[in-house]
């Protein structure tokens, strides 16, 4: 039988203050009664001696404090896990939204999982392929790690987590891997953002191989903070229990701070840097560390995790402590979108801490480590000559450092600007680059074997 105590002392934003509670704990779920009858939700953010914090799943207007009451259920926020999930569209609390029937969980886990232990981690080192020539080639994504994406408003990484989510597949022995699937979480997003990605993945059929977790701008903050949770649990599930490679899209973990920010505000918490709490970093990284591979386990958690820079700041609190978790990163740059090259990928500032454990014979292709080498040393020149050239002319410039010139618009042409609809296998990626190589002076190739420029070149 349920015990309701009549205690709410005080009420911000959506926050409740119970006092005279016994045996509350942190995490677990309450039920508030409304003046009127209604049952509203939520959870235990702090409970100490007998004093509860309570943070709303619902709106906290209309609750008149004194007239209302809690019951405290013992029990945390668990998610109904199936590979019934798989082609299915759910809010930030894990209930169905695109008009199905309901899901028949297999099992009920607790979203509060917790980051992988490092003594059973097995080392990422297998190749996922996403169609896009610039992480492909220049900043391999590979199974088990963290790559985030960072991004400036206005840019559109929205279209670019849609071109991943399409295209990536894992090849194993010359053949597509089907044990894989995608798990894809959209955070704060607008209606219309949610209905492109939606529509998006039902034209194209990579609905089918996705769980979709969707939280609009004007649903509770609780649902933001909630969802890549239920996310990465699912994800967990399928990778652990089904065995299946699973990669994960955030967008926009932006949304998320913000909303850690908002509820830390409500409690009255001594801000951090730029007024984000001083934990953040610890709880951006239970998010990210539950990405990996497990020893005895033949599945694996990717996550590609997407952040808008505020004023494309890269020093800024979020994009800065996802740097210090992460391996790696994929930059876009307005100034490449401004110039109509699409996807917008900043090469020169992007990384991928991890991409020579997942490419070379066996898994992309012999040559990949010196081509994606070589052309990111021509680029990296080229950019320097060409910004010199703008200052002193053309005329300064000699014959080999004109095709170095050349090289970069080819390069950002050809190579970086692919669209939103182009899906390059990395062979084809591979060949384009050998292609572009072509145009600088062959004594500069000093990052390719001989025997490489032999069998690949002008092939």
């Amino acid at each position: 039988m349920k015990k309701w105590y009549k205690t709410i002392k005080e009420l911000y934003g959506p926050l409740l203050i119970v006092e005279g509670v016994e045996n509350a704990k942190f995490e677990d779920l309450v039920e508030v009664e409304t003046q009127d009858g209604e049952i509203r939700k939520g959870r235990v953010l702090e409970a100490r001696d007998d004093r509860a914090v309570v943070q709303m799943f619902d709106t906290t207007s209309g609750i008149d404090i004194k007239n209302s009451k809690a019951s405290f259920l013992g029990k945390t926020l668990k998610l109904g896990v199936s590979e019934l999930m798989l082609g299915r569209v759910f809010n930030g609390f894990g209930d169905v939204m695109d008009g199905g029937e309901e899901i028949i969980p297999e099992k009920e886990l607790d979203i509060n999982g917790f980051p992988l232990n490092p003594y059973m981690r097995e080392f990422p080192e297998d190749f996922i392929q996403t169609g896009v020539s610039t992480i492909d080639v220049m900043n391999t994504l590979v199974q088990g790690q963290k790559l985030p994406i960072f991004s400036v408003a206005g840019l559109p990484h929205s279209k670019l987590a849609a071109q991943i989510v399409r295209q990536s597949k894992v090849i194993k022995e010359g053949k597509v891997d089907s044990n894989f699937a995608i798990v894809f979480g959209a955070i704060g997003i607008t209606f219309e953002e949610s209905q492109f990605f939606i529509n998006e993945f039902k034209k194209t059929g990579a609905l089918f191989k996705t769980v979709m977790f969707i939280n609009l701008a004007n649903d509770p903050v609780i649902e933001r903070i909630t969802l890549p949770r239920l996310a990465l649990t699912t994800a967990e599930y399928l990778a652990y229990e089904k065995n299946m490679n699973v990669l994960v899209v955030l967008t926009d973990i932006t949304n998320y701070c913000n909303s850690l920010r908002e509820v830390s505000a409500a409690r009255k918490e001594v801000p951090g840097r730029r007024s984000y709490p001083g934990y953040m970093y610890t709880d951006l990284a239970s998010l990210y560390e539950r990405a990996g591979k497990v020893d005895g386990s033949t599945g694996s958690i990717t996550q590609l995790p997407i952040l808008t820079m505020p004023e494309g700041d890269k020093t800024h609190p979020i994009p800065d402590l996802t740097g210090y978790i992460t391996e790696g990163q994929i930059v876009l740059a307005p100034e490449l979108e401004k110039k109509g090259i699409n996807p917008p990928v900043a090469v020169l500032a992007s990384l991928s801490r991890l991409m020579n454990k997942g490419i070379g014979e066996g898994k992309t292709r012999e040559d990949h480590s010196g081509v994606a080498n070589q052309l990111f040393a021509g680029y990296a020149k080229g950019r320097e000559l060409r910004e010199l050239a703008q200052i002193l002319g053309e005329s300064s410039l000699s014959e080999d450092d004109r095709k170095f010139v050349q090289f970069v618009d080819a390069f950002e042409k050809e190579f970086v600007n692919q669209g939103y609809e182009n899906d390059r296998s990395i062979e084809e990626s591979l060949n384009l680059g050998w292609k572009l190589l072509a145009m600088l002076p062959e004594k500069e190739l000093k990052r390719v074997k001989k025997e490489h420029i032999e069998k690949y070149m002008n092939k």
